[in-house]
C-alpha cells in the first residue's frame, strides 16, 4: 500500500471523532442514569416504610419478635 500524503492527518481525526462520539455516548448514559435512579430512590423509601418489619411473622410462617416479648412478660 503506497503512503498517501494526509492520511495520517485522517486517521488521526477519524480516531479523535470516534473518542468523542463515546465519550458523548457515555455522558448521555451516565445522564439517563442518575436521572433514573432519583425516580427509584423515592419509590424504593416508600416502599421500604409500607413492608411489614416481620413478614413471616405477618404470614404465621415463624413467630415475630413482638409475640417473644409478650411471651416473656406473660411467663414471669
Amino acid at each position: 500500500m503506497p503512503y498517501q500524503a494526509g492520511s495520517s492527518a485522517q486517521r488521526i481525526r477519524i480516531g479523535l471523532t470516534g473518542l468523542a462520539f463515546a465519550f458523548l455516548l457515555v455522558l448521555l448514559g451516565s445522564v439517563i442514569s442518575r436521572s433514573s435512579k432519583n425516580g427509584d430512590v423515592n419509590a424504593a423509601s416508600n416502599a421500604t416504610t409500607n413492608q411489614p418489619s416481620e413478614p413471616l411473622a405477618e404470614l404465621g410462617v415463624a413467630p415475630g419478635a413482638s409475640d417473644d416479648k409478650a411471651n416473656a412478660t406473660n411467663a414471669k
